[in-house]
């Protein structure tokens, strides 16, 4: 059969092309687009999500700020004081939880109160939500609450689960005389007020934050932190929310939980459901029809969903070897798919399809893997690297992935192109690098020379010289040296630090070219780089005493020590001063020079909250009042890092002889000994 061609080509281009309809996801106004039909309409459970549980009073408002105010100011005496507070707060609220949660300002306060609160209090704060759990999750302010609440309820079911009660007949009463259920038992419950509506939280856009905790929890991965960046549990506007309102974790954050066998059969049960949902429950997984494939890749580029699609598949595996949700968004045939490419191009040229992909394979199967590079990616593999905000990331995780093989071939085409990457993209070169050490530093030579020629050039003026601290930090377009408030250093500057500290691990010869470079610098622009919060990190990294040869250390330490005072009573300065107590080994009058001068201005050093830990890390009242210690104490510094080497004999005829004479001087001592005593 021909193949298509002209017209007939592009309409089967166009009719393959992937191309999502408008966005599943649920806005604020709570609007639910039904999955089976992409005609917008107000779901029937809209109604519940925008449930109104009423407000409060002026006064009772004005006692709960109050109360928030205190709690976070957190000036409590005693940790009895303050568990009173919580205890009379918790008391007044009685009755009007679900107006406290829905409230903006007094959803801190009930987040304060669950962090603080005991087992039991935390409990009845539980209890109170019953029937309502699905509502909160749906709410901007509720969902907060929620998701705190979840994770101390993890923490407490772990705890009941480690240390159990020997009569299981025995029930727990509170003071009221009424049953207390154990955390499990509560959880569980909370899970079946969620079943109903699990499609629908996928793509809201509150609800979602909430379904991947609960995901996380059953699968006793890490709960992580709500104020830590790249969180999974909370939005970047939420964190840093948090933060401004100096609302903190707990000590039940940023752990793993063990979680008892129920949690997990839940969490299959959920998995499955789900999955019966999106395929309308076909018997066999070859009637899933095109429609339904194409709706779920729908959900996987959608900007809310997308993130708990990730999860799930992370997470499928503890049951499910075939991989379910993996086969509904990929094929795993041989043979190429002419939808399937449409949709790994979309995903490949997308900001939220190419954090989907280069998240997911790092979970999934590795010939799942290798097979989409093959068919799809292995050969324009420089192209999607150059794609810096979308592609490029996906082809640093296939570095990290991938078998040896592969790795080798992504390097070969990836290296000649490197300083031509390394114009848009800084961080790949980082990838490229962890990817040849961990292939016994495969083409190593050639990443070097390709990096040098980047940054690096020497010559006899400067017209025709290039300095690695100019190409690669840019100091004449930096913050450096400017005193103006708003001038702090910038993520960029951040970055390009990071990135040369990086290569001065990777090759000693980028060590030497940096420290060339600052030694060319005029003195007081390489001083201000101590001073600077970000490239002080740079010269403090150059200080490495076992890799710099002693004419560089003392070529360094002619610069530093002429302001080494001033640099000691500085933030970023001092971390300097201390690391030339190691840097200056074998140096020792560099040591004393450094020691003396601190001594001499010892009240200004004294007088400064880092020049006092530098004081102490010199061990500078050592220095004054037992000198020989202090000194000794070098001895030991020097021995301990240029320990010396007393080669052995190569020969193993005068290592015999030398053996017997040691033996024969033995004895003729031994025998001297015995005479003189025998004489007295």
């Amino acid at each position: 059969m021909a193949k298509p061609r002209g017209r007939k080509l592009l309409k089967k281009q166009k009719k393959d092309e992937f191309v999502p309809q408008q966005s599943l996801s649920n806005t604020e106004n709570d609007v639910n687009v039904d999955y089976h039909d992409n005609n917008t309409e107000l779901d029937t459970a809209g109604s519940a999500t925008n449930l109104f549980f009423g407000v409060l009073d002026r006064e009772e408002l004005e006692y709960f700020k109050q109360a928030e105010a205190t709690l976070a100011v957190d000036a409590f005496e005693s940790m009895d004081e303050k568990h009173q507070f919580v205890t009379s707060i918790i008391e007044e609220a009685k009755g009007k939880e679900l107006k406290l949660v829905t409230s903006q300002i007094c959803s801190k306060l009930m987040e304060r109160l669950i962090l603080d609160c005991d087992d039991s209090q935390l409990k009845f704060l539980f209890q109170t939500f019953n029937g309502f759990f699905f509502n909160l999750a749906c709410h901007k302010y509720a969902s907060h609450v929620l998701e705190t609440l979840l994770v101390r309820s993890t923490a407490l079911v772990e705890k009941e689960l480690l240390t159990p009660t020997f009569d299981d007949n025995l029930e727990h009463y509170d003071k009221d005389d009424n049953v207390v259920p154990s955390m499990e038992n509560l959880f569980l419950f909370m899970l079946n007020e969620f079943k109903p509506h699990l499609k629908e939280m996928m793509t809201h856009q509150y609800a979602s934050h909430s379904l991947r905790l609960l995901i996380l929890i059953l699968s006793s991965k890490l709960l992580p932190s709500s104020t830590e960046n790249n969180s999974t549990l909370r939005s970047k506007k939420s964190k840093i929310a948090r933060k401004m309102v100096d609302l903190r974790d707990n000590s039940d954050f940023n752990k793993i939980y063990q979680t008892p066998e129920s949690f997990k059969l839940q969490l299959r049960d959920i998995l499955s459901d789900l999955y019966k949902d999106f395929t309308e429950h076909v018997e066999s997984r070859n009637d899933i029809s095109m429609t339904v494939i194409t709706k779920f890749r729908e959900l996987c580029v959608d900007k809310i969903a997308s993130p708990v699609i990730q999860l799930i598949i992370q997470v499928e595996g503890i049951f499910d070897r075939d991989r379910s949700f993996w086969r509904l968004a990929f094929c795993v045939g041989d043979e190429r798919d002419p939808k399937e490419e449409s949709f790994v191009e979309y995903l490949l040229s997308d900001a939220v399809g190419s954090h989907f992909l280069e998240n997911v394979i790092q979970f999934a199967r590795i010939k799942y893997v290798e097979r989409l590079y093959h068919l799809y990616m292995k050969d324009r593999i420089v192209k999607l690297s150059k794609r810096d905000t979308t592609g490029a990331f996906v082809v640093q995780s296939l570095l990290k992935i991938l078998k040896s093989k592969e790795i080798k071939e992504i390097l070969n085409s990836l290296v000649p192109e490197l300083n031509m990457i390394l114009n848009s993209n800084m961080d790949f070169a980082i990838s490229i690098i962890d990817a040849s050490n961990r292939e016994n530093n495969y083409l190593r030579e050639q990443v070097v020379e390709q990096l040098i020629k980047k940054y690096y050039r020497s010559g006899p003026n400067d017209e025709e010289r290039k300095n690695i601290l100019e190409s690669c930090l840019q100091l004449s377009d930096s913050t450096l040296g400017n005193t103006r408030d708003g001038d702090w250093p910038t993520a960029e500057e951040r970055r390009r630090s990071l990135f040369l500290e990086e290569l001065i691990d990777y090759d000693d010869k980028f060590l030497e070219i940096t420290i060339e470079g600052m030694l060319d610098l005029p003195e007081d622009k390489f001083l201000q780089m101590t001073y600077h919060g970000i490239f002080s990190h740079v010269v403090e990294h150059v200080l490495q005493v076992k890799r710099v040869d002693t004419i560089k250390r003392k070529q360094l330490l002619n610069i530093l020590c002429k302001n080494v005072v001033n640099m000691s009573c500085n933030a970023y300065g001092s971390h300097i001063v201390d690391k030339l107590w190691e840097f200056t080994s074998k140096l020792t009058l560099y040591k004393e020079r450094i020691a003396a001068a601190l001594v001499k201005e010892s009240d200004k050093v004294k007088n400064s909250i880092y020049g006092k830990q530098v004081w102490k890390n010199w061990q500078l009242d050592k220095y004054l009042r037992k000198n020989y210690d202090w000194k000794r104490l070098i001895k030991e510094q020097d021995l301990e890092l240029f320990p010396e080497f007393k080669a052995p004999i190569a020969n193993p005829l005068k290592r015999k002889a030398e053996h017997s004479n040691n033996e024969r001087y033995q004895q003729q001592r031994s025998k001297k000994s015995y005479n003189s005593r025998k004489r007295y």
